[in-house]
């Protein structure tokens, strides 16, 4: 970025060139590779538009987790809370047991716990 430029400006000066640029609230990024998972705890996450392309600037705690049948899967108090407010299920125990089975995939222990999957 230009130095002593307040974000207001930049952000004026951004649009004028056609990019727009939007803040996500995300609660957790994770990158999956073919031997590892990276995961991002605390993003900023910012999606920008230029040109047609859209792309991603992902800024946080980074972690990396081996990925294979070998690997612990690590679930987090805030992983079985984020299940339980998403399914209103409190039932902490079959919330971890889920997210075990689905190897810490937060979206697919929602999904199998609610029954409903969007298309």
């Amino acid at each position: 970025m230009m130095p002593n430029i307040d974000p207001r400006t930049m952000k004026n000066m951004m649009a004028k060139m056609g990019i727009k640029s939007s803040e996500i609230d995300a609660d957790r990024v994770v990158i999956e590779t073919g031997s590892m998972n990276i995961i991002i705890t605390n993003p900023q996450v910012t999606r920008i538009e230029a040109q047609g392309t859209v792309s991603f600037q992902i800024s946080g705690e980074i972690s990396e987790a081996a990925k294979g049948g070998d690997a612990k899967v690590e679930v987090t108090d805030e992983d079985i809370d984020l299940v339980a407010q998403q399914t209103g299920i409190s039932d902490k125990a079959l919330i971890k047991e889920k997210l075990l089975e689905e190897n810490g995939d937060i979206a697919k222990a929602i999904i199998d716990l609610t029954g409903t999957e969007e298309a």
